[in-house]
């Protein structure tokens, strides 16, 4: 695909200028936005399939709507590129992700017709009827849109939502966004629904034949406005369900995702409508670029990547932790019949399809309902199941009050796998996992433990599936650390692990931090000091036999973890001193700032943050030598 900006793109500079488009030409516009998308992706990485498949229904809102008067939420918001070139961002593109750059979500920061912060999914709906409700209550004019995909309409918030659209007495627009897929393949029972809707032309085509036919004649005419308040008994005898329209939300649909003026048509005619209302319009995830059409989960969220043929341009391989847990679950899946696994839309990003493959019975994926997929794990432990959740750290937040309620409690053996834990970098604020290790802290009857490498992974997890209880594993994205392998002494409930013994100063470093601990270790040998390093392993509980030694022995102790300093390990440490220890050492804590923090790699954010090897020996040596002076 040719990388310049095409002659129409190149016309689109501000809002609203899609409206200055000859209507003959959307076809070669929606051709110019895609090449555009594959070539700036092709370099960053970035969402392409998904975006690929909304061109032409950005393309035909921007022709509806009036930006920034309007509202447009994006659910999830991973899909709002062409929504971002329609409304004069195409320089952004450029830096998509990158530290100090373009954001890969809607940003209200970084334009007025971005509407909302989005990030995660099935909120776009409550968004809505919250702005439309506040339209109401100003009196105002102004156009609300909703657009949500047919994965995320599984999540129970969006359900939550519908219930309570049909109180609207303004008009609200829902488009349903149906490509069959979230990030994998959508299961469960509004999958099937919208399948049988998709399916199903049988009521269109009588209405369509039997208003045809009548209209031939006056007496016919007349009969066909009569009848017309019959139309609901009509529909339930053609179309399955009617899910939407017996919750008092009117349903359009379903209509070509690729189909410009057919949209249009639908957009305005259902803006006019003084109630809520659902276009339902079908897409192709992937559209318009082979190998995305091909494999659109693979194309969902990549790193750059060959537009030729799209291969990834750096082809290293190397070992997971999401690998390595995957492997192991299933070795140990093996040997035990009770363990199942449990996903939530996201089976290959987890490593679960692994089990889904060795064990399709015991692999449940729930779909985007991660309240759900710990409640559904509860009561599978409660009858002597061992269920393994595996979700990314970010969504595991979503089900807080059923992990307290439902599992703590009652002090079920659910085990959370807690994958991407720590930052994740280019999806931003919205995904960062740096909020895990505070709310499970927070829970009693909750046990924390987190890796310093790979083999430790492994021999945690096979200590959680012998373990009477609640339990979370935390573990990082990216590249998994392979070093230390000298240390591996047996896990026991609670108890830490010496790596190097020091003097004076004691690193006490939680999961990948370890790693950096060891580094930090070599520059500050480099100014003749030694410390001490100790891999935590548990977070909860706190190893309080190591905290007495090392408090007895060191003058000063350095917590790190990759996670928000309130409510975190550091904070904990802190506390255990301050209640146990008359002649308290001094005490850093050395973790991530009390704010969200921006997109960007994974290096660039530790480096500002002060959490690379780096930074931390330079807080460190501040630290000591201020209070030695």
């Amino acid at each position: 695909m040719e990388s310049k900006v095409g002659r129409l793109l190149n016309q689109i500079n501000e809002p609203n200028d899609i409206k200055k488009i000859d209507p003959r030409e959307y076809r070669l516009l929606a051709k110019e936005i895609r090449q555009f998308l594959v070539h700036k992706i092709s370099m960053t990485g970035g969402h392409l399939a998904s975006n690929l498949g909304a061109v032409e229904l950005t393309m035909a809102l921007h022709l509806c709507l009036d930006f920034p008067n309007d509202s447009l939420v994006w659910d999830v918001g991973h899909q709002s590129y062409t929504h971002k070139l329609l409304t004069g961002r195409k320089e952004g593109f450029d830096t998509l992700r990158q530290f100090g750059g373009m954001s890969g979500f809607p940003k209200r920061s970084e334009s007025n017709c971005d509407a909302f912060d989005t990030g995660h999914s099935s909120t776009s709906i409550s968004l809505a009827i919250g702005m439309a409700k506040a339209r109401e209550l100003k009196k105002e004019k102004n156009n609300v849109f909703a657009v949500i995909g047919d994965g995320a309409l599984s999540g129970g918030m969006a359900f939550e939502a519908l219930n309570n659209a049909a109180r609207l007495k303004s008009n609200l627009v829902i488009v349903l966004n149906d490509n069959q897929m979230s990030i994998s393949k959508n299961v469960g029972g509004m999958s099937k629904y919208l399948g049988n809707i998709r399916t199903s032309t049988n009521y269109t085509e009588f209405k369509e034949d039997v208003e045809t036919k009548l209209r031939k004649s006056h007496i016919g005419n007349a009969l066909a406005d009569s009848i017309k308040g019959a139309k609901d008994a009509v529909k339930r005898l053609f179309v399955p369900g009617m899910l939407f329209e017996d919750m008092g939300i009117t349903y359009i649909g379903p209509i070509d995702g690729h189909d410009v003026k057919q949209m249009v048509s639908a957009f305005e005619s259902a803006s006019k409508m003084q109630k809520a209302v659902i276009v339902h319009v079908c897409t192709k995830k992937g559209k318009g670029y082979l190998p995305a059409e091909e494999d659109p989960s693979a194309f969902h969220g990549i790193a750059p990547f060959k537009p030729s043929d799209g291969t990834l341009k750096n082809k290293e391989k190397y070992l997971t932790y999401t690998y390595v847990f995957s492997r192991k679950l299933v070795e140990l899946a093996d040997k035990d019949e009770k363990i199942v696994a449990i996903s939530a839309a996201m089976p290959s990003g987890t490593g679960l399809n692994r089990m889904a493959e060795r064990f399709p019975d015991r692999f449940f994926d729930v779909g985007i309902a991660e309240e759900h997929a710990v409640t559904f794990a509860a009561g599978m432990a409660s009858k002597g199941m061992k269920p393994v959740v595996a979700i990314y750290s970010t969504f595991f937040q979503r089900a807080y009050d059923q992990i307290l309620h439902d599992v703590c409690i009652g002090r079920l053996p659910v085990i959370f796998a807690v994958d991407r834990a720590g930052l994740v970098g280019s999806d931003g604020e919205t995904h960062q996992g740096m909020f895990d290790i505070s709310y499970f802290n927070s829970m009693p009857n909750m046990t924390i433990m987190a890796p310093k490498n790979v083999l430790e992974l492994e021999k945690m997890l096979e200590f959680a599936a012998g373990f009477d209880g609640p339990i979370a594993i935390r573990y990082p994205r990216g590249k998994a650390y392979t070093g230390l392998k000298e240390y591996d002494t047996k896990i026991e409930y609670g108890k830490s692990e010496k790596i190097t013994d020091g003097v004076d100063i004691a690193l006490l470093a939680v999961g990948s931090m370890v790693e950096t601990a060891v580094k930090v270790r070599k520059i500050l040998l480099q100014h003749g000091i030694d410390v001490t390093i100790v891999n935590a392993r548990f977070v909860k509980p706190l190893d309080e036999e190591m905290l007495s030694d090392i408090g007895r022995n060191h003058r000063y102790i350095i917590t790190m973890e990759e996670g928000i300093l309130t409510g975190g390990f550091g904070e904990s440490v802190s506390h255990w001193y301050q209640e146990n220890a008359p002649q308290m050492p001094f005490i850093r804590n050395i973790a991530l700032p009390d704010k969200f923090i921006e997109h960007g790699s994974v290096e660039m954010l530790k480096k500002k943050y002060k959490i690379d090897a780096e930074g931390i020996a330079e807080k460190i040596m501040d630290f000591t030598g201020a209070l030695y002076q």
